[in-house]
């Protein structure tokens, strides 16, 4: 791990301040540091080298969970811990408490954020090796292409083939979450969906368009019908701390047995969390029979494009569509 500089800003201001970076290297960028979950493990394996450490724990307000009639807002701060425990997530948002409840072990959600979850790198072994510079740090290849590309992209990829780690992201985005982020011009709210940027757009080397001197402070969901039929379902190869080789969030809202709106959005097979309009569009006036769920997964995945070694993805999260729309309208 290089050396750095550690501060302890009190308020957003001065975070934002001890966050200007001066023209060089991004990997060598200040960084804010919530649970270091994910940013200590890439300083260790050298993918990120701040120059400084912003340690945003001591400044107040950004722990909050605060459910009312508008909606739910998240500080960033807020543990994922603390997000899947919250009563009335459970009950007014569950697939959010189950997403985060899905995530690593206890020990690692009493320490990792919201934030944190949401910002986290790609975990593609080619990104995290200290001696590949791949196509993401800087290099010119993507390595994992033409080699060992199992986890990998079947969606959006090109000409890098990362996955989003993130397990909250999909519900968020499901639900029409947007993110406010403060930075060295002032505040700005960006819709979710907005949020997260392919490789072929935008600078390849990040996955989102925050800027080096910004910071998320919180997480609003809307109120809305679909939140409470919402639900997040996540394979992975191991039963704890792993990370979604697939993962299908999904929000209903029912009228009587007939789906009035549907949301759908994929995680582990995209460099972004993947909506599928044409698979919820689908959904609309129809009832969840089992050839309606069938034909809904195999929609969603029609975009699929397999590399060598993960084509197995594409059934994989079929299953899963369909297993998280019937649990989510309750048939």
């Amino acid at each position: 791990m290089k050396a750095f500089e550690w501060t302890n800003p009190t308020t957003v201001n001065e975070a934002v301040k001890m966050l200007v970076a001066s023209p060089g290297d991004i990997d060598e960028a200040p960084r804010p540091l919530a649970g270091g979950q994910d940013l200590l493990t890439t300083m260790k394996d050298y993918t990120s080298r701040p120059t400084r450490l912003v340690n945003l724990k001591n400044i107040r307000g950004l722990n909050k969970i605060t459910l009312n009639a508008r909606g739910l807002t998240i500080g960033t701060l807020v543990t994922l811990t603390e997000l899947e425990e919250h009563a009335g997530v459970r009950k007014s948002f569950p697939g959010l408490a189950e997403a985060a409840n899905s995530i690593a072990t206890p020990q690692i959600r009493n320490l990792g954020t919201v934030g944190g979850n949401l910002c986290q790198r790609p975990r593609c072994w080619y990104f995290r090796l200290e001696e590949v510079i791949c196509l993401k740090k800087g290099g010119s290849e993507c390595y994992a292409a033409s080699g060992e590309n199992k986890y990998n992209a079947i969606i959006g990829g090109g000409p890098s083939y990362i996955v989003h780690p993130s397990d909250l992201a999909p519900v968020l985005l499901a639900l029409g979450a947007t993110v406010t982020v403060m930075g060295a011009t002032g505040k700005r709210v960006i819709p979710l969906d907005k949020f997260f940027t392919l490789p072929t757009e935008g600078d390849i080397r990040r996955e989102n368009v925050l800027k080096n001197e910004e910071i998320i402070t919180e997480i609003h969901v809307p109120a809305s019908p679909l939140a409470a039929r919402s639900t997040y379902l996540k394979f992975k190869e191991r039963e704890s701390l792993d990370f979604a080789i697939a993962s299908a969030a999904v929000a209903v809202r029912l009228a009587g047995r007939m789906v009035q709106d549907a949301r759908i959005v994929l995680g582990g097979v995209a460099p972004v969390p993947w909506r599928v309009p044409a698979a919820e569009k689908f959904l609309v006036g129809k009832e969840l029979k089992p050839d309606v769920l069938a034909e809904a997964a195999k929609i969603a995945l029609a975009d699929a494009q397999p590399l060598e070694k993960n084509a197995y993805k594409v059934p994989l999260a079929q299953t899963l569509v369909r297993r998280a729309l019937a649990k989510a309208g309750g048939v």
